[in-house]
């Protein structure tokens, strides 16, 4: 009797343990999938990333002018009329606030445009002026069932394939239907965008590049309690479920 009692939890046990645990294929955390079912997304246009109020602005002069070289360097000379890096925070109006010019505004503007508006203030003195234009704070920052953190947008057009991977790539666990990144504007309410980043049509989207005080959010799955990150990890908890069950009904005594 002990026997067929024991044959019969053990059974119940694995059809349970096979029904509520599963690991985690392909299709539900697989990158670049080509499968019509998931999502389909638009190929769209790269934007230039436009500037943000609480930027901090990185701008070189460059300008073959001795008298202002003396001005802009303290008297102390400058190889080749190339003067060291300023930053200046942008501020709430939307200018930034250079020496020897009026606020020039600057939110809104693509790098390049802010250029040309910098560099046309400067040649209202300097005829020969020319500008290098940046942003100093290039960042995103990483939360949720991920290795969170703040890292830099060390490159022009940052995917999020590598912003991902800079965090250490998503958990098994993490929930790759519904990942959101939040989007500051430079005018406006921030955008929150969520995306299936499973499918290859990723690429090019909307989703694809990353800016610039971006925030991505990886939720965990729901479903993620009852899985296991592999086949083997799957075979000893089943295992030693087992093992517990049988030490345990070996106190069970016989029933007559």
């Amino acid at each position: 009797m002990k026997k067929s009692i024991l044959n019969i939890v053990i059974l119940c046990t694995a059809i349970l343990s096979f029904s509520l645990t599963g690991c985690y294929p392909h299709s539900a955390i697989g990158l670049l999938q080509e499968n019509k079912r998931l999502p389909q997304y638009e190929q769209v246009e790269y934007e230039p990333y436009k500037i943000h109020v609480n930027d901090e602005i990185i701008y070189r002069l460059i300008t073959m002018d001795e008298t202002i070289s003396k001005v802009m360097t303290g008297g102390r000379s400058n190889i080749n009329n190339i003067y060291d890096v300023n930053t200046y925070r942008v501020y709430s109006d939307g200018t930034i606030d250079i020496p020897f010019l009026p606020p020039v505004h600057v939110v809104g503007l693509t790098l390049e445009e802010a250029r040309q508006e910098l560099e046309r203030s400067f040649r209202e003195i300097i005829p020969d002026a020319e500008i290098k234009l940046s942003i100093y704070n290039k960042t995103f920052t990483v939360i949720g069932d991920i290795n969170s953190g703040t890292f830099p947008i060390y490159r022009d057009k940052l995917t999020i394939y590598q912003a991902l991977a800079m965090s250490g790539d998503l958990m098994n666990g993490a929930d790759h239907k519904h990942v959101r990144i939040l989007r500051p504007q430079a005018e406006g309410e921030p955008e929150i965008l969520e995306f299936d980043i499973r499918t290859n049509t990723v690429i090019d989207s909307k989703y694809y590049y990353i800016y610039p005080n971006d925030v991505i959010y990886v939720a965990r799955s729901k479903g993620s309690f009852y899985k296991v990150a592999s086949y083997s990890g799957l075979l000893g908890l089943i295992t030693s479920s087992l093992a517990l069950l049988v030490s345990v009904l070996n106190f069970i005594p016989v029933i007559p």
